[in-house]
């Protein structure tokens, strides 16, 4: 179940994300379809207005009136035209039209003044009946816009065009997420299988190494100078630093799969402190440096794995030394903090900067002066600090000023 944990979030991930994206482009397209409807019964009401005032015009004007029975000629076209015009520049509609006055059907002839549709007909035509007198014919006024959609496109202006283009550039900025994320995650997944198959493929002749270095140890050493048992210690000790580095890298991808055994059981951990110093306590003496305990924390016991603890607190102190000015000079300090112990390490070290300390906790990290390294290791150290404290329901922070020293306190809640 746990080596499906981490893929089942990245397509959870992807699946909300899309249809959250969904929703958004859903709203803002109605969003835009509901501005367009608006602005069209604008243009409706705006363009009904404009004919019934035409109408009215034509219909007070018996004269004109009776002409338009006979036939239209070209004073009463460019009169309806120029009614037209006017009323268009007060409802502010500035598009080309086109319009038509036919004889209304015989059903509507006795009605007296004029009929007005309230929006197009199919055809895209707006209709006004102008009747006169009883014994008069009725005719109709058509009035048609042929640049109606552009008008009102244009009348949704900017906001209408940014829009559009924002939905496109988010479809096409999401397709591309989408596709780095699980591009990125298969080279993720190619390059820890790589890891993991070329530290298992080390393993063998590191242990071959180690058993031949014994055998030389044994049965050859004896007969060396000072200098060949020398080689033959160094031999032995640089191969089990490798096979430590080997085992950490193993032991990460383990961790990163949730595979990593636990044993949890109550840690006393002011007694781990001391036994974690002992293993390291030469070391720290080779290099004159001192290591001050500040254990004020009064309950001290905490549920967890003491071999990860022990290896978190190591590698915190293997850190303070590997970055220590000249001589190492680290202080431990416990305290609590309500339902927590509070543990702490600082060093005397060349501390880290600022922009650098969000990135510590990452797998393969690590600090650098130009393109030379100050420090050997992989980089793991703190990614599997942070991981173990993660595991045992604690946290870790960092606080370093650069030529300060650093220190990392952890949470864990005690029993």
């Amino acid at each position: 179940m746990s080596k499906t944990m981490k893929p089942n979030r990245t397509y959870l991930f992807i699946i909300i994300s899309s249809i959250a994206l969904a929703i958004v482009l859903v709203i803002q397209c109605n969003w835009i379809l509901q501005t367009a409807r608006i602005k069209e019964k604008v243009f409706n009401d705006n363009a009904n207005m404009v004919l019934s005032k035409t109408a009215e015009a034509l219909h007070t004007d018996q004269d004109m009136f009776s002409r338009l029975q006979i036939s239209l000629q070209q004073s009463e076209a460019d009169k309806i035209d120029s009614l037209l015009k006017h009323y268009m520049q007060v409802y502010n509609i500035h598009i080309n039209y086109n319009f038509e006055v036919t004889p209304a059907p015989a059903s509507i002839n006795n009605i007296s003044g004029f009929v007005l549709n309230n929006k197009a007909n199919k055809e895209g035509a707006y209709q006004a009946c102008i009747s006169g007198d009883a014994k008069q014919n009725s005719v109709d006024l058509m009035l048609t816009f042929p640049d109606k959609e552009a008008f009102i496109r244009a009348e949704m202006g900017i906001p209408f065009i940014t829009s559009v283009i924002l939905i496109f550039l988010v479809l096409v900025m999401s397709w591309h997420t989408v596709h780095s994320l699980v591009k990125e995650k298969r080279i993720s997944e190619q390059t820890t299988e790589f890891l993991n198959n070329m530290t298992h493929e080390f393993k063998t002749p590191l242990t071959n190494i180690a058993l031949a270095g014994k055998m030389l140890e044994k049965e050859v050493q004896p007969f060396l100078h000072d200098k060949g048992k020398r080689y033959s210690e160094i031999i032995l000790q640089e191969n089990e630093k490798l096979r430590l580095q080997v085992e950490h890298m193993l032991g990460m991808a383990a961790l990163e799969r949730g595979e990593l055994p636990m044993d949890k059981r109550e840690v006393d951990m002011h007694q781990l402190i001391h036994d974690a110093l002992k293993t390291m306590s030469i070391q720290i003496e080779g290099l004159q440096g001192s290591v001050k305990h500040e254990l004020e924390a009064e309950r001290f016991t905490v549920r967890g794995d003491k071999v990860h603890l022990t290896n978190v607190l190591c590698n915190l102190v293997d850190n303070a030394i590997k970055y220590a000015k000249d001589k190492p000079d680290i202080v431990i300090h416990t305290s609590n903090d309500g339902s927590d112990l509070i543990l702490s390490v600082s060093d005397n070290g060349v501390g880290i900067e600022k922009e650098h300390q969000s990135k510590v906790f990452d797998k393969f990290f690590r600090v650098s002066s130009g393109d030379v390294h100050d420090v050997k290791g992989f980089g793991l150290g703190l990614a599997y600090v942070k991981k173990i404290v993660e595991l045992h329901g604690g946290s870790i922070r960092l606080r370093s000023r650069k030529g300060n020293g650093a220190t990392f306190t952890i949470v864990l809640p005690y029993v």
